[in-house]
């Protein structure tokens, strides 16, 4: 499946975002879908994910409590609702599909999409 994530964008601290992350095709209800983030010089680190099915949800302590996914299964996509900016949230953020057992895991992940930036400025 292909993955088109959007919404990102420059925000004062303190803010808040949107993330879209729109799928070529239906999401398998084995699936889960995820965000993860890369800033400059770290490596991809989880965020959340959702699972398709049941649409039960898992944080990353970085983030619990200030963001928060949701998925539409009749439109395909997933966003993240992403509130209390900090500048240390500023990254490339990736939504991913995928079936795997664990899913703060990158191998866990089948399908990627292209990222979108978040700049949080202090």
């Amino acid at each position: 499946v292909q993955l088109q994530a959007s919404g990102g964008g420059l925000v004062q601290a303190g803010g808040s975002l949107r993330l879209s992350c729109a799928a070529s095709e239906p999401i398998l209800s084995s699936y889960h879908m995820g965000w993860f983030r890369q800033a400059p010089g770290k490596e991809r680190e989880f965020v959340t994910a959702i699972s398709w099915r049941e649409g039960s949800t898992y944080y990353s302590e970085a983030v619990k409590g200030r963001f928060k996914i949701s998925r539409d299964a009749a439109e395909n996509t997933v966003s993240l609702q992403m509130n209390s900016l900090k500048p240390e949230d500023t990254a490339v953020y990736y939504c991913a599909a995928g079936d795997g057992r664990v899913w703060t895991r990158i191998v866990d992940y089948n399908d990627w999409g292209q990222g979108t930036l978040v700049t949080v400025s202090s």
